[in-house]
């Protein structure tokens, strides 16, 4: 640690030398890698960040984590890689992630969110190491993403291209909290035949707080098949995850028992004593259990909810697609590619509201999981004159199956069980559901090129049908709802003033499809409820305006803009209890959200291999409606309130050294206070994160690397909301952030 931060210093020291002695071959060499690519030529905001940038973050860590560096871009996590699901959010421009939009090589994610409905997260797709670029469109996105959610903007992962030679990569990783990774990938082919690689990825660390595991089994392969022209590609991928959560916390708790309080995955004693004494005292509105226990909660515990035995999310995945792209006469070419996804997944609880059959006070709560998804998209492209027409269109049939079952635990002493494995035989099945929802979209855009001024115009539309049919009945609702909308206009223009500068504006609308699950969505309520509202309830709908300017020369690049984004119909489903309960809601349109804004960007090559990099935005996103119930009664006076988990300010810097052997980076995170009730009547602080990085080349092949994350042991609260979001008044669910770690890392290539 004292060697890494003798380096950032003296590193630090150099930088007015480093200014300016910069000559032109460094500006140059500094050109050709960038740190962001800023859009140059975009008529939105659009960044793209590559392979070098993601590869000197923490090996392991999600492509999301190397994005948040982007103006308006929120990332939040409790773990130091970003892929605990549990806590993982993605907000840009105050939309949240079930609002954004995600592909991979253009197939759809679905909203990325826990117990993902149509995709799955991006972490259980592609080994970081695998990874091209990925890029950012903070509005609403192109209209020819793949996606159904992008009101508020879009993220696009791309995998890299396998290389024309026998080759190779291995890493390993070993750092705090036992965490060991290692990675190996195989690369073969010729530059005239077919190419391709294949890997293997395997993660796994202790929990930093509490007792338990998080790891991942990772397998990628894709192939490259020249056809003449035209060209064959395919994809492969199959994850097998399992984390164990940590303990959702409120801000009681937290002053109560601590930052490093968590479930008690250790002490399954004390899990059946305070299950008992929760039964005695009626907490869990079962009957006294055991006499003996009292109704005394021992220490600073007072709830039940204080802290459950264990839990944990269970996720097995297999993506693959095939592609293939060619020219079809001078000017024109085609891209089609399809895809297969299939998932089976479990979230875990060790609930103590429900006990075991045999009179253990605890059972296993699950919420499972299965996709089988389908899909096919393309576009064609036709070039005339100062024309490019790109006609393409998606479809895709996605079979959900949802299920909220029971398990037994062998006895008062002995769980029986690990919250690692995938459990057998349930007592009780409180609930299945089939899901099946059709989604067909089409776009039409024309760029056209005048010179210096560029204008791409056009439009999408889609229908999604989503249908519900109960296997096991319960409360939930059976029956088919859809959104539907033909025409979602986008307009663009770029305008160059001259060889470095350029201005763009946009206009964009977009529509919201439904969700198809019981968690969330239209089916979350009861039979009543959803046929109150299948035939007037209207999907969420954005219009967004955005102005900005770019420069670009071989030493600087920047952009600046400002925004202007009205949300129309948005849904709610107000949370109520504990998140463990789980109760129908009835969704409804409930008003509209107004967010203006600016954000600026720049990358500043200093010489001598220093590199400079910073952004800021500034977000004022405000509820312009109180909350009514069907009702008309008053359920929340939330107008002129800001969006929850909605910073006002974001300021991200980073620094970097990267010349001959030896390379660095130094990060800061700046986040302002968020709120997370709809009535701001709570919120948690802001929060400055540093996050470093220092590696050298000891050959061509032979590289070495440190990581330190939270640089600085700063302690604060990563995720918000992770256990929903309420109208008023504290609430369990606040996720502390990872604290200092430490990680090295030897990378082999051959």
């Amino acid at each position: 640690m004292r060697k890494l931060m003798n380096v950032l210093l003296a590193s630090t020291a150099l930088l007015p030398q480093a200014v300016f002695a910069a000559e032109a071959a460094d500006a140059a060499e500094a050109e050709a890698s960038e740190i962001v690519v800023l859009g140059k030529g975009e008529t939105k905001q659009v960044q793209e960040v590559g392979q070098r940038d993601i590869s000197v973050l923490l090996p392991g860590t999600s492509p999301l984590k190397a994005i948040e560096k982007l103006p308006s871009v929120n990332i939040q996590s409790a773990d130091a890689f970003g892929n605990y699901e549990w806590s993982t959010r993605v907000t840009i421009r105050s939309f949240n992630q079930n609002q954004l939009g995600f592909n991979f090589d253009g197939i759809p994610l679905g909203d990325m969110t826990y117990g993902n409905h149509n995709g799955l997260h991006i972490s259980r797709v592609i080994s970081p190491e695998n990874i091209g670029s990925v890029r950012v469109t903070q509005g609403a996105g192109s209209l020819g993403t793949q996606s159904t959610n992008n009101l508020g903007g879009t993220v696009e992962t791309f995998s890299m291209d396998p290389l024309d030679r026998f080759g190779g990569q291995a890493n390993a990783t070993y750092g705090s909290d036992n965490t060991m990774r290692g990675f190996v990938r195989l690369n073969a082919g010729s530059a005239e035949g077919p190419r391709g690689y294949v890997s293997y990825g395997y993660g796994s660390t202790d929990k930093y707080r509490g007792v338990g595991k998080q790891d991942q089994h990772m397998v990628n392969a894709k192939v490259v098949v020249p056809l003449g022209e035209a060209a064959l590609d395919g994809w492969f991928s199959y994850s097998d995850r399992r984390e164990q959560d940590y303990q959702d916390m409120s801000l009681d708790m937290l002053n109560r028992l601590g930052y490093g309080w968590d479930n008690i995955a250790g002490d399954y004693a004390l899990a059946i004593q305070l299950a008992d004494i929760g039964n005695n005292r009626g907490d869990t509105g079962a009957p006294v259990s055991n006499a003996a226990a009292g109704t005394t909660y021992p220490g600073k515990i007072t709830s039940v909810d204080d802290a459950y035995f264990d839990a944990s999310g269970l996720r097995k995945d297999t993506v693959a697609s095939i592609g293939f792209k060619s020219p079809l006469g001078e000017g024109l070419d085609v891209a089609l590619r399809g895809y297969y996804h299939h998932n089976r997944g479990m979230g875990l609880w060790a609930t103590p509201y429900v006990p075991s059959p045999n009179g253990v006070p605890i059972s296993i709560r699950t919420t499972e999981y299965k996709i089988d998804r389908t899909g096919l998209f393309g576009k064609v492209n036709w070039k005339a004159g100062i024309n490019t027409l790109s006609v393409g269109g998606w479809f895709e049939t996605n079979d959900f199956n949802q299920a909220r079952r029971f398990y037994g635990l062998e006895s008062r002493t002995n769980p029986g069980r690990s919250f690692r494995e995938y459990p057998s035989n349930p007592f009780f099945t409180q609930w299945e559901f089939d899901f099946n929802t059709e989604t067909l979209q089409y776009f039409v855009e024309d760029r056209v090129d005048l010179g210096d001024l560029k204008v791409n115009f056009g439009w999408k539309g889609f229908k999604v049908t989503n249908e519900a049919t109960a296997v096991v009945q319960a409360s939930f609702p059976q029956g088919k709802i859809d959104a539907t909308d033909w025409f979602q206009p986008h307009f663009g223009l770029n305008l160059a003033m001259g060889p470095n500068a350029e201005v763009f504006a946009g206009f964009t609308q977009a529509t919201r499809a439904f969700a198809s699950a019981t968690t969330t969505g239209p089916f979350s309520t009861n039979q009543t409820g959803f046929d109150s509202i299948r035939d007037t309830l209207k999907p969420e709908t954005s219009d967004t305006y955005e102005f900005g300017a770019r420069y670009n020369s071989p030493v600087f690049n920047g952009v600046a803009g400002i925004y202007l984004v009205n949300f129309h119909n948005r849904l709610l489903a107000a949370a109520s209890g504990p998140s463990i309960v789980g109760s129908p809601s009835v969704l409804q349109n409930v008003g509209s959200v107004r967010s203006v804004g600016f954000e600026a960007a720049g990358d500043l090559k200093l010489g001598g291999g220093f590199g400079l990099f910073a952004s800021y935005s500034y977000t004022d996103a405000t509820y312009r409606n109180d909350v009514y119930n069907l009702s008309g009664s008053l359920l929340a006076a939330i107008k002129d309130k800001t969006v929850v988990d909605t910073p006002k300010h974001m300021l991200r810097g980073e620094l970097t050294y990267d010349r001959g052997a030896l390379f660095g980076r130094i990060g800061l995170n700046y986040m302002s206070k968020r709120y997370f009730t709809y009535t701001n009547d709570q919120s948690v602080p802001g929060r400055t994160v540093v996050d470093a990085s220092i590696g050298y080349r000891l050959t061509d092949k032979i590289e070495l690397q440190l990581n330190a994350t939270n640089l600085f042991d700063e302690q604060y609260l990563g995720t918000i909301n992770s256990g929903g979001t309420g109208n008023s008044g504290d609430r369990q669910t606040l996720l502390p952030a990872a604290p200092q770690q430490f990680f090295a890392t030897v990378k082999f290539g051959f």
